[in-house]
């Protein structure tokens, strides 16, 4: 006996129709989330991304910042779930006058008595991250997957988090090397530097001991993307508007403009007065070939080195020194400036720099070891920056293929996308 096949009665009409965001048989991206920890730097980087992406009209940015006050400054090496939980432990024993009054001074001080949060890990780790689940689920038929991009080290955590919740909703992107587990992203974009203790030279310079904190522990993998520097939010559409906003201030200077700008002593850059004494030597010689100069700080700079240049060109009819008021210049600096010099700790305002395709000048490499050193290197070979000797004529102009990090990324960003049949517009 043969058994009929079972027919099934059709669908009604409307589940014939593909989500709007099916239309044509690709999916479309139409939307971006950003994970920050708070630093302009890491964020920047998001930014940048999002930018070079085409959704940075269409983002949410998600915040993670750390306790801030009190014994926090010393907790930063804790986990950020372990750190917050010590912060509200903390707080509800100093709710306790007793304990209020042994623990007057630094610090109690800095905590405000309130009433205590949940403490559970789940609350502390997820809160962030469920929410954004939920609003890429709650929204997904219509607006469709989400790129999330995050950068820091206490990102890591919620980002992760994110893909492993909604795997089928996200594509989730880390910026800068999270060390260990690169499976729990779809992509992780970091400089080339990044890597440096793995090659030949890094095994000689970098001590055994360090190597497993500094560095990645095995070269990277097939979702790992190279970058020769800090990605940002400088590229041309975004100079293009600077320069018209900054057009009455900065156009009638005297050529060339030569633009300053000084961070601040870090880790594997360190240096002190004696670097911003080189520097206020250099300027004064380059002085004579320059229409005009202006200086910026960052939030980095020691005071003491921010006084010396201040008491050196204050009153000198060639410089301005910006002050940190509002609007900040910065851009308009990039888009109007005819040379750079820029102290060798900032990757990011390097990066931003040798965006432009100008002559980048940089101050103190001396002072940089490991992947410092191996960053300066590679912008070297590429032509992009030159040493400050203080015998440069800065009326000269030199050029080379700007640095297109950004830009780069993203097309990798798209490449990988297409593999799975969705596009970004």
């Amino acid at each position: 006996m043969s058994i009929r096949p079972l027919l099934l009665p059709e669908p009604p009409g409307e589940v014939d129709r593909a989500p709007e965001i099916f239309a044509g048989g690709v999916a479309a991206v139409r939307r971006a989330v950003v994970i920050g920890n708070g630093c302009a730097g890491a964020e920047n980087q998001c930014l940048g991304l999002v930018r070079a992406l085409g959704l940075a009209d269409r983002l949410t940015l998600y915040r993670i910042i750390r306790p801030t006050g009190g014994i926090n400054k010393w907790l930063h090496f804790l986990p950020i779930s372990l750190h917050k939980m010590v912060d509200q432990v903390l707080r509800h024993i100093l709710s306790n006058t007793t304990f209020t009054t042994l623990f007057q001074g630094k610090l109690s001080a800095p905590y405000p008595v309130s009433n205590v949060q949940s403490l559970g890990l789940s609350s502390i780790l997820e809160a962030d991250s469920k929410r954004i689940v939920t609003m890429v689920r709650d929204t997904f038929e219509k607006e469709g997957l989400a790129i999330v991009v995050a950068c820091g080290r206490d990102t890591i955590p919620y980002a992760s988090s994110v893909r492993c919740l909604a795997p089928d909703n996200v594509f989730v992107i880390q910026i800068q090397h999270p060390r260990y587990r690169l499976d729990r992203f779809d992509l992780v974009v970091t400089p080339r530097h990044d890597y440096y203790a793995l090659t030949a030279k890094g095994q000689q310079e970098v001590p055994w001991l360090f190597r497993r904190w500094i560095t990645p522990r095995e070269p990277p993998g097939p979702n790992v993307v190279l970058t020769s520097g800090a990605l940002h939010q400088a590229d041309s559409a975004a100079l293009r508007i600077a320069a018209t906003n900054w057009h009455d201030e900065l156009a009638p200077l005297p050529k060339p403009l030569v633009v300053v700008n000084i961070g601040g002593p870090t880790r594997n850059c360190n240096y002190g007065v004696d670097l911003a004494k080189q520097l206020v030597s250099s300027l004064h010689n380059v002085s004579e070939t320059c229409g005009s100069v202006r200086i910026s700080f960052s939030r980095r700079t020691p005071q003491k080195v921010s006084d010396l240049i201040l008491r050196e060109f204050s009153t000198h009819p060639k410089f301005y020194i910006w002050g940190g008021e509002e609007p900040n210049p910065h851009l308009g600096h990039l888009a109007w400036a005819d040379a750079f010099i820029i102290t060798a700790d900032s990757i990011s305002m390097l990066s931003e720099a040798c965006s432009t395709g100008k002559p980048v000048y940089v101050v103190g490499t001396e002072h940089c070891r490991w992947k410092f050193s191996d960053f300066h290197n590679t912008l070297q070979k590429r032509g992009a920056v030159r040493p400050l000797t203080g015998s440069e004529d800065m009326s000269d102009s030199w050029s080379y293929p700007p640095l297109n990090d950004a830009i780069d990324v993203a097309a990798r960003v798209r490449e990988v996308l297409a593999q799975h049949g969705w596009t970004v517009g």
